[in-house]
């Protein structure tokens, strides 16, 4: 019997904004920072002003702020022994989840998507006459592995899949990949289509299939586009919107079992 351990991690798209992903993080950022300034007001009798000698609420605030985001500048100190261990096993702590927070908010805000637009322009600057591939499904992911198998250099493969999963599973291959729509117009122009040697199109559905030729030759008057198509009435509807080869896996299938 399979254990919990054994099975694989049941995931969900996170459906949360961005913004409000930055809500959260500042919220979090404010409660350790109220968390803080608790600690130290209920322990202030621990802490010297080396102005006054008092310390009030607002020097309270002050120190809180200080300690957190800075070394401290020396004009309060703690003076007792718990005060030094509430700053060194309380604080302490506090202070690097918080900058972890901000690090990490910047990361993903600014220099993520900075870094994802100038790794995109490098790669759209390497394609041409590659191969694209429009639904990373069974039928997909097969003819990448016979490709690849072939002797096709992963770089010149790029995936357009609307699966997360998919599109993992296609960069363990090496491949390029862009997750979203291959039908539109947009998605088709960052893989430069225009440029490519080759469009095979595995969508898992035949209208969608034949709605991302019709986009592609839009797009590439030229290209060579293979399809896969379930039905076969709709096998002259992909002709007709500009595939360059139609397979039908199902006549494919009872073709080689009749000739063995």
């Amino acid at each position: 019997m399979l254990k919990v351990s054994d099975l694989p991690p049941l995931t969900r798209r996170s459906q949360t904004s961005a913004w409000r992903k930055l809500g959260l993080r500042a919220g979090l950022a404010l409660a350790l920072l109220a968390t803080a300034f608790a600690l130290l007001w209920f322990d202030r009798a621990g802490l010297k002003d080396n102005l006054d000698g008092a310390i009030s609420f607002a020097d309270t605030l002050y120190f809180t702020m200080i300690t957190v985001t800075t070394v401290g500048y020396g004009d309060i100190v703690p003076v007792t022994e718990r005060a030094r261990l509430i700053d060194a096993f309380l604080l302490t702590p506090i202070r690097l989840f918080i900058w972890l927070i901000f690090l990490g908010t910047a990361f993903e805000l600014l220099f993520k998507r900075v870094w994802e637009r100038w790794r995109m322009t490098q790669i759209q600057r390497e394609l041409g006459g590659h191969v694209v591939i429009a639904g990373f499904g069974k039928n997909g992911s097969s003819t990448a592995e016979h490709l690849l198998a072939e002797g096709l250099d992963p770089a010149a493969l790029v995936v357009i899949d609307c699966s997360a999963e998919a599109c993992e599973k296609a960069t363990a291959l090496g491949a390029a990949v862009i997750q979203g729509d291959a039908s539109r117009d947009e998605l088709l122009e960052a893989v430069r289509i225009e440029s490519a040697s080759r469009l095979i199109v595995s969508a898992g559905r035949d209208d969608t299939g034949i709605l991302i030729v019709l986009s592609a030759r839009k797009l590439s008057p030229r290209l060579d586009i293979a399809i896969a198509i379930r039905n076969h009435d709709n096998e002259d509807i992909a002709e007709n919107a500009g595939a360059s080869r139609v397979v039908n896996p199902v006549t494919v299938t009872a073709q080689l079992l009749s000739a063995s």
